[in-house]
């Protein structure tokens, strides 16, 4: 086996994705998230919804997570969960606000998987749906022992994470900054992620693995093309998933609708990469990380049945 060609290639391969699908996608939708903020469009949003989504948990603090998972990337509610662990919000309320975040479809990965064929719409409607299933069954079920005390109701978005800018172009260049730090920031993993790929593709692991798992996943009615993204997703990050997908599309293995029908399963940031970053937001935050991964797992778990039933 040809290693130093595996690891150039696959070195190769995370740069193009990265840098000419991640990053103008990023450009785009941190620009749109930054000039909302500054245009107070968010706070509206955040005050219209917070009297709604209470009842499962949620408090103002937690759609400005939903809201930067959703458009800017898995990474970005980092600030907003280590805002609400500074201002003393509950564990019951901050555990329901990470399982949401962990449930929910990360825009760094959802919005180049348009180029996959996946309907970018229909996913952010049942994103939403796991992440309030996710934040429904840990603020009642999984996570009712823990303490509700704290601002938690009350607690609302006083963007400690949005930088002052003077005009337009200053948000959007900031902005741009922002998606080029993302952008390249996720090379090494991917490249990492996509060399071990390659190297057990190589060596065989993956002919052995699907053959192992042919007659289980059959009988599952599973599809066995599952096998490579999930690998990569749950050792490098939705992002890695992608560039896994990305290489089957190249080589007709995938279509669109593989992609509408693996989104839900493959595309969340509830893997070792995912937990590894948001747990660096708070000392509770790193407490809870089970207690909200149990709970996104339900929220992951209905959002993959609704795909693979409905996936276009």
């Amino acid at each position: 086996m040809d290693i130093i060609g595996t690891i150039m290639a696959a070195g190769r391969s995370a740069v193009e994705l990265s840098l000419f699908t991640l990053l103008p996608v990023m450009v785009v939708m941190l620009s749109i998230m930054r000039l909302a903020e500054a245009a107070g469009l968010l706070d509206g949003l955040t005050r219209l919804l917070a009297p709604i989504l209470r009842p499962v948990g949620l408090t103002g603090l937690s759609i400005i997570a939903l809201l930067q998972v959703s458009f800017v990337s898995f990474a970005a509610p980092v600030a907003t969960l280590a805002t609400m662990d500074r201002q003393g919000v509950s564990d019951r309320h901050l555990a329901t606000t990470f399982a949401m975040v962990l449930a929910m479809g990360q825009a760094n990965v959802v919005f180049p998987m348009a180029a996959l064929g996946l309907d970018v719409g229909r996913f952010l409607a049942i994103s939403l749906l796991g992440g309030l299933i996710a934040a429904t069954m840990t603020y009642h079920v999984f996570g009712r022992h823990l303490s509700s005390e704290g601002p938690g109701e009350d607690a609302v978005a006083h963007h400690a994470i949005v930088e002052d800018a003077r005009g337009i172009l200053a948000i959007i260049n900031r902005a741009g900054g922002e998606a080029f730090r993302i952008a390249t920031g996720s090379i090494p993993i991917m490249a990492l992620s996509l060399s071990i790929i390659a190297a057990v593709r190589a060596a065989g692991g993956l002919d052995g693995l699907n053959w192992l798992l042919a007659t289980p996943l059959d009988w599952l009615g599973i599809d066995q093309r599952l096998i490579t993204p999930t690998l990569s997703k749950y050792l490098g990050g939705g992002v890695a998933a992608l560039g896994a997908m990305a290489d089957q599309k190249a080589a007709d293995e995938i279509d669109a609708q593989f992609a509408n029908r693996a989104a839900g399963w493959l595309v969340h940031p509830l893997d070792l990469p995912g937990i590894a970053i948001l747990t660096t937001a708070g000392t509770r935050v790193a407490k809870l990380w089970v207690i909200a991964s149990v709970g996104a797992s339900a929220g992951i778990f209905a959002r993959a049945t609704i795909g693979m039933i409905g996936g276009a």
